[in-house]
């Protein structure tokens, strides 16, 4: 598999980030949001087929992926809301108004700095974004009612338990090796805890305190896409979510599921620079 290398730290109020870029510096700034259990690696192709035309920014979020996995940690989704606003002043981003697209977890981060924090964005295009009630896989909600029994599994048996859980993201299937690029940061003696805590911390209520009426002062062009076979946030809250952000526009993928990083990495790529410019 293609390397991918986040060469660059920076010190948060909740750990060490590990991030980088792609394309030529001054380029129209692009940031890209990755979501749970994934990692900015979902992100490589997308990222490497807008580098021609955006500084593309890639980061893990504290917790996850290459960035730092500790107990005690707040990974709380306010708190990467945070972070990621943080992030925005570090690169130098903050007037500038860059474009940001955000998967799952991402979207309710990149709203929330946004509504919250007062961050301004050029554009914004949600990926199958955990937002509205109704979102979380059954496998998701069993483990956030339970993290005290799977999070004493034995190594092997919670490998086995990360891989089906997020094979479970794509539609058609993974390819074997990128499947175990998205498992491996979770099985290690760091990763296990880290993959239950960030559940335990971000329940399916965690979401709640950005209603409707907040989402209706989204002041930014957006774009809500989703796959349209995702079997962990069901299709119906594409509808809602579009309908409820002023002027968002809605773009289904057919045959993919909640990666459609992965499933339809081409037609996603082609949707969000088009958008994008």
């Amino acid at each position: 598999m293609t390397q991918w290398l986040l060469d660059r730290t920076y010190r948060s109020t909740s750990g060490e980030v590990r991030w980088t870029t792609l394309g030529e510096d001054g380029a129209p700034p692009l940031v890209l949001l990755h979501g749970t259990p994934f990692s900015s690696y979902v992100w490589r192709g997308v990222a490497r087929a807008l580098a021609d035309r955006f500084q593309v920014y890639v980061w893990d979020l504290p917790g996850y992926g290459a960035s730092e996995m500790s107990a005690g940690q707040d990974v709380s989704l306010a708190q990467q809301a945070e972070v990621f606003t943080e992030l925005l002043a570090h690169w130098g981003l903050t007037d500038r108004e860059p474009t940001v697209v955000a998967h799952d977890f991402g979207g309710y981060v990149a709203l929330r700095a946004h509504l919250v924090h007062g961050v301004r964005y050029r554009r914004l295009a949600l990926v199958g974004p955990t937002t509205l009630p109704g979102w979380g896989s059954a496998t998701y909600r069993l483990l956030g009612e339970h993290p005290d029994v799977f999070s004493q599994l034995p190594p092997a048996l919670h490998r086995a338990l990360v891989t089906e859980y997020i094979s479970s993201a794509s539609s058609p299937g993974m390819h074997p090796a990128v499947l175990e690029q998205l498992v491996a940061p979770w099985c290690t003696e760091q990763g296990q805890p880290a993959f239950y805590r960030q559940i335990e911390q971000n329940g399916l209520d965690v979401t709640a305190d950005l209603t409707q009426e907040e989402y209706r002062r989204v002041s930014v062009p957006t774009l809500v896409t989703w796959g349209a076979q995702d079997a962990w946030n069901p299709v119906t809250l594409a509808h809602d979510l579009a309908a409820v952000i002023p002027g968002a526009r809605l773009h289904l993928f057919e045959g993919a599921g909640h990666l459609v990083q992965e499933d339809a990495p081409a037609e996603l790529a082609a949707a969000l620079g088009a958008f994008a410019a």
